[in-house]
């Protein structure tokens, strides 16, 4: 599949806003951090219009907590992620309830994925929980903050995303191992330049 590549939208900005009050509320009793990070969070860069959402919570100790809060307002848990990131919880928000599409509230590891949640057009955001002490925290928003400021770096990654998205993907997954080298190359010097400047 082709995947949606969208130039900068300042609706995004608005997207997230309204999805972190959302959050907020219905994560208030854990206390969490938001943010917005990925591309959507980058003005002037491209993006698949899916907001990424960072949500920091104090200790691993309330990872397990967030679930039950999230799927009760029909946010989409992926616990067959968790083996391999023990210390993050993702979710994926649709565009329209789950049930309308007769889709789970729960992707377990032995789950196939039906094909329409491939379908990014019916994706609004996705939900990364984890410990806001981990160094991913750290890493995350350090990429967006360090993109942000440089542009010689956001340009380069305009283009190998927009190299990439003409080509067919299996999935989001697929994709994301395309970008695999510059990400680790990027967020190396971005977390360098990020704790030195903070």
């Amino acid at each position: 599949m082709k995947l949606p590549f969208e130039p900068y939208n300042h609706e995004w900005k608005l997207t997230y806003s309204n999805l972190e009050k959302e959050l907020l509320q219905i994560l208030g009793p854990l206390r969490p951090v938001v943010a917005h990070i990925g591309s959507t969070s980058i003005p002037g860069l491209s993006a698949k219009p899916v907001i990424d959402i960072l949500v920091g919570l104090q200790d691993e100790s309330q990872l397990e907590k967030a679930p039950e809060l999230l799927m009760a307002r029909n946010y989409i848990y992926y616990p067959k992620y968790n083996e391999d990131m023990p210390y993050r919880r993702f979710f994926i928000k649709l565009k329209v309830p789950p049930q309308r599409l007769s889709l789970p509230l729960q992707f377990d590891k032995e789950d196939s994925i039906p094909d329409i949640m491939h379908d990014h057009h019916y994706r609004l955001a996705h939900i990364h929980i984890i410990p806001v002490t981990s160094p991913h925290w750290t890493r995350h928003i350090a990429f967006r903050d360090y993109v942000r400021s440089h542009p010689a770096v956001r340009e380069e990654y305009q283009q190998l995303k927009a190299d990439l998205v003409k080509q067919e993907w299996q999935d989001g997954n697929d994709y994301n191992e395309a970008k695999d080298a510059f990400m680790k190359r990027t967020e190396k010097a971005a977390v360098e330049w990020y704790t030195q400047t903070h």
